[in-house]
C-alpha cells in the first residue's frame, strides 16, 4: 500500500484561504512531536502526507503560479511522502551567521551519507532523496537534506514498542552528534508505518 500526493488532494486558493488558519493551528501542534534536533545545527523534521500537503498549499498561494506550478510542487515534495515502511525527513543545518553559516556548510560535504537511526540493536542508514545534490563540487553541503529512512517490518515492529530507546546520528566525521528521540516523537512517527 502507498499514498501519493496528487493533483486532486490540493484545494484552490480561495478554498484554501477558508481553512487556512485552522489547517496551520493544527499543523504547528503536530509538527512540534515530529522535530528532532542532532548537535548544535541539525533538525530532522519528519514529514509525512499532511505536513506536505500543506507545504504545497502555502508555495501555491505565495507564489500564485496556477497549474504549471502545482506540478513542479508535486514533483518537488510528494516523493517525500512516507509510503509506510518508512521514515522521511527535512534535515536543516540551520546557522544564523551568514558568514558562519558558509564556513560550516564548507566542512560539511557528503553529510547526507552520515545519518543513521539506531534503534533495538538495529543501524538504518539514511537514503537521500535522488536527483538532488546535496553536496557542491567544492564540497560544501546544501543547507536543506531530504532523507529516507527505510525499514523492514522487523524494525517497524522495534520501533513501535513503546519506550524504545531510538537514536538519531550523524556520523560525519565534522559534525559527529547523536540525539535519543523523545518519547512522544517516536509515538507519532510510529504512525507513519502500515
Amino acid at each position: 500500500m502507498t499514498r501519493t500526493l496528487t493533483a486532486a488532494d490540493i484545494l484552490p486558493n480561495d478554498a484554501y484561504e477558508k481553512i487556512r488558519a485552522e489547517k496551520r493551528g493544527a499543523m504547528i501542534a503536530m509538527k512540534k512531536n515530529r522535530r528532532v534536533a542532532v548537535g548544535p545545527y541539525a533538525t530532522f523534521y519528519f514529514e509525512n502526507y499532511d505536513t506536505m500537503w500543506l507545504q504545497i498549499q502555502e508555495m501555491l498561494r505565495i507564489e500564485k503560479g496556477g497549474t504549471e506550478q502545482l506540478a513542479d510542487e508535486l514533483r518537488a515534495y510528494a516523493p517525500l511522502v512516507p509510503q509506510g515502511n518508512e521514515l522521511v525527513a527535512t534535515v536543516m543545518l540551520e546557522i544564523e551567521d551568514e558568514k558562519r553559516r558558509a564556513t560550516v556548510l564548507a566542512t560539511l560535504g557528503g553529510i547526507q551519507d552520515c545519518i543513521e537511526l539506531r534503534f533495538g540493536g538495529e543501524t538504518v542508514r539514511a537514503e537521500a532523496e535522488r536527483d538532488l545534490d546535496y553536496t557542491s563540487a567544492t564540497g560544501k553541503a546544501s543547507s536543506v537534506q531530504f532523507v529516507h529512512f527505510r525499514l523492514t517490518p522487523e524494525q517497524i515492529a522495534k520501533f513501535r514498542a513503546a519506550n524504545a530507546d531510538i537514536i538519531l546520528a550523524i556520523t560525519h566525521p565534522n559534525y559527529g552528534h547523536m540525539a535519543v528521540m523523545p518519547e512522544i516523537v517516536r509515538q507519532e512517527l510510529g504512525r507513519d508505518f502500515f
